[in-house]
């Protein structure tokens, strides 16, 4: 009896201590143990359930692919115009989308295409050199008369009667010939009396010529000079475009400032030089231009402030009276031979 009471006891103290374990908190230390020390059979069957669930993944996804592939490629046969070929629709669009450069595609004319040569075209056109525009044509106007004649007799000039009286005033140098050179001629109707002009204005034909022929390689040609009132009456007579003869305003040529040059024969080139070249002496003071076209001429009337003389000269003693009082009775020259007006 004892002894069965003793079992009992002892397993009494078994189920307690049983039970006691069953609920203690274990320690941190024996948590971390029983983690570390995780059966490798449970490790294994987590992995196993992993793949399997993968790779049923995949086999959805690679059936699922082959049937999207299965279904375009039947598609491709029966609507592409390329069905019966062996390379797919599919595989195709993604070859092309690795190609850069597009392939030349024909469009129609006026659909932004351009036609052939177009490219060459511009090249060319980007090659040409601009043309300058055409400056405006240098007209004269009455003012322009008004001033030439108020200038003309600032600088003291009179106005030339008749021949006797050109005559004096060549004899005394007060006009020179016309400076006729390989760049500068003279028309072979103008009269050898009339070949005549003030220095500063022979100056400045001189360095216009020289400029103009190391421009364009070609003369330039005086067609009308000096005139006499008389001379100036008579072209009324024949030219409607003549200035008058007489009064406050009249033709500047009658002081011997004042020159034609034609245009005739003159390229368009040529004609763009004189105007700029022309108005700006004009811009500066120096001379006066009016551009004719009824008898196609530049009039030009140069002032003394072109060429200021270096030193003055005394003026030689004249016989029998003045220059301008002295009158020897000469033929003057047919008036038909100047074709120019004002």
């Amino acid at each position: 009896m004892p002894a069965r009471g003793g079992q009992r006891a002892v397993a009494a103290e078994t189920r307690a201590n049983r039970q006691a374990s069953a609920t203690r908190k274990p320690t941190p230390g024996e948590a971390s143990r029983a983690a570390s020390h995780t059966p490798a059979d449970t490790r294994d069957d987590s992995a196993r359930r992993d793949s399997t669930r993968n790779g049923d993944t995949q086999s959805k996804s690679l059936a699922s692919n082959q049937e999207m592939e299965s279904a375009e490629r039947e598609a491709s046969r029966t609507n592409s115009p390329r069905a019966g070929m062996d390379l797919p629709a599919r595989d195709e669009a993604a070859g092309a989308g690795t190609n850069r450069i597009a392939p030349p595609q024909s469009q129609e004319p006026g659909a932004g295409a351009e036609a052939p040569g177009a490219n060459a075209e511009k090249e060319e056109a980007s090659l040409r050199v601009p043309r300058s525009a055409m400056p405006a044509p240098l007209r004269g106007s009455h003012e322009s008369l008004e001033r030439q004649n108020t200038r003309l007799d600032a600088d003291g000039l009179e106005r030339i009667e008749d021949e006797a009286d050109l005559a004096d005033r060549i004899a005394h140098k007060l006009l020179v010939p016309i400076p006729e050179s390989s760049a500068l001629t003279v028309n072979a109707g103008l009269p050898a009396t009339h070949r005549y002009c003030r220095p500063w204005t022979a100056r400045f034909l001189a360095d216009l010529a020289r400029a103009h022929d190391t421009q364009f390689h070609r003369p330039l040609e005086v067609n009308s000079a000096v005139r006499t009132v008389e001379y100036q009456k008579r072209l009324m007579e024949t030219n409607g475009n003549a200035a008058p003869a007489e009064g406050d305003i009249v033709s500047p040529h009658l002081t011997g400032a004042t020159i034609d040059i034609a245009k005739d024969g003159l390229s368009r080139d040529e004609i763009a030089w004189m105007r700029r070249h022309l108005l700006e002496l004009e811009t500066a003071g120096k001379i006066d231009v009016e551009e004719e076209f009824q008898q196609a001429c530049f009039h030009i009337t140069v002032y003394k402030s072109y060429a200021p003389p270096h030193a003055p000269r005394p003026a030689a003693p004249a016989r029998g009276g003045s220059a301008v009082n002295k009158r020897h009775k000469a033929p003057a020259p047919p008036a038909a031979n100047d074709t120019q007006g004002l």
